[in-house]
């Protein structure tokens, strides 16, 4: 009955039914057939979001919302311009760097894309770079927000698996490092090739003081909840608590650009957002459940157990399937339906859960720059102006540095490890 439910998935999903209903109607249907109480779908439901992990997500999206519309974004943008803007690439080292900044304190790829990437987008093309290639760099670069603390993916991740959310988001910091540096080197590359254009001189000390103390309050938002997470101080939920209260207080008392409009604004967009994973949180629980009543983890245990035992088999083939479900899926409901199954052979077999999570989620933010459904790649298009084809083209390099640092993370489990180390 699993696998039919499975089936019945994939066939609704295939004819363009939304995910929430191609989940929902084979629950429904499996809970009928089985003569179980209708009443166990909506406990099932509500059970699922009585997560204290998962209070966090709407909070982290509040303050990604809030820092774009309270003018946070514009302080870290010019930041990162006087600081990097002379080295070879320009304002796309700009961008790059930006993003990293930025993931610091949203946590989502679409967040860093919708609120940096309009400002990033613009000014590059009035400095004369390419409209594909301004899209491509802040598609890429956008990569890095959810596997940098605070990262949504790696929350829901840590609540479906039961593993440290706190590890979980320490183990991304040196991966989205390296990615960072990766693409930076790839953007130089391409620029001293093509000439593109860059700042004409470096930049004073007065010039970086007097760009870095107005974004200082701003940057010092991943700093405080980093430390007070490592230091023990508070959980991920109340680091997100923490968070957007010091937002809200620099917006509002040091900036001084905050308004009631703009707080009722991010509070509407994050009730958008957020009841948009949450839906398929709770349907995805249902469907899960009933696979486990299936017993069909079990079952697959079994099967990929027998392939191999060894960890970097297991990881190879782990990589091929959530690069290929991240195709199709979203994040979360790839993280909701597929890891439950995928991920218990793979700890049994000796892999770290840490450093699998790390593993999971890097390659389904790759999914959001592959077609079919790479919801950054149509966000970034739209954002830029240009066709989806002009933008793959331009994308090309920029899959090199990210699928090396996919190899980095896959195969160097230390790189992953080696700062969660310190909070076992």
């Amino acid at each position: 009955m699993g696998l039919i439910m499975i089936f019945f998935f994939l066939v609704l999903f295939l004819l363009g039914f939304p995910v929430v209903y191609a989940i929902l109607i084979p629950s429904i249907g499996y809970v009928v057939i089985e003569g179980l109480p209708i009443a166990l779908l909506a406990q099932r439901v509500t059970y699922s979001l009585d997560s204290f992990p998962l209070v966090a997500v709407p909070v982290f999206i509040f303050v990604g919302n809030l820092m774009n519309l309270s003018g946070i974004t514009d302080r870290i943008f010019k930041f990162a311009d006087t600081l990097v803007g002379r080295i070879p690439g320009g304002l796309a080292q700009v961008n790059i760097f930006s993003s990293l900044i930025f993931s610091g304190m949203s946590g989502a790829a679409l967040a860093d894309i919708g609120g940096l990437g309009k400002i990033e987008i613009e000014a590059m093309k009035k400095r004369g770079f390419a409209a594909p290639f301004s899209a491509a760099v802040t598609a890429s670069s956008a990569v890095v927000g959810p596997i940098f603390p605070p990262s949504i993916p790696l929350i829901v991740y840590g609540s479906v698996t039961s593993v440290s959310i706190i590890q979980l988001l320490i183990a991304g910091i040196i991966p989205a490092l390296i990615c960072i540096v990766l693409l930076m080197i790839t953007a130089a590359m391409i620029a001293i090739v093509t000439k593109m254009p860059r700042s004409e001189r470096w930049p004073t000390c007065r010039e970086i003081v007097s760009s870095f103390l107005p974004a200082l309050p701003a940057l010092l938002t991943p700093i405080l909840m980093i430390a007070g997470m490592m230091l023990g101080i508070f959980t991920p939920t109340e680091a997100a608590s923490v968070t957007a209260a010091y937002v809200l207080l620099i917006s509002a008392v040091v900036y001084r650009e905050l308004t009631l409009k703009h707080i009722w604004t991010a509070l509407l967009l994050t009730l958008r957002s957020t009841s948009a994973i949450l839906i398929i949180v709770a349907v995805a629980s249902l469907f899960g459940w009933i696979l486990a009543i299936e017993q069909i983890p079990q079952d697959f245990s079994k099967v990929i157990l027998q392939l191999s035992t060894d960890p970097i088999v297991l990881l190879v083939i782990a990589n091929l399937i959530f690069f290929v479900v991240g195709m199709v899926l979203d994040s979360t409901t790839a993280t909701l339906l597929v890891v439950p199954i995928i991920a218990p052979p793979l700890v049994m077999a000796g892999i770290d859960p840490v450093h699998l999570g790390i593993v999971v989620i890097f390659n389904l933010m790759l999914g959001l720059l592959t077609p079919p459904m790479g919801l950054s790649l149509f966000l970034v298009s739209s954002i830029a102006g240009i066709s989806l084809r002009a933008l793959l083209k331009a994308l090309l390099p920029f899959y090199v540095p990210l699928l090396l640092c996919l190899g980095i993370i896959t195969f160097a489990e230390d790189v992953v490890l080696w700062l969660p180390g310190f909070l076992r």
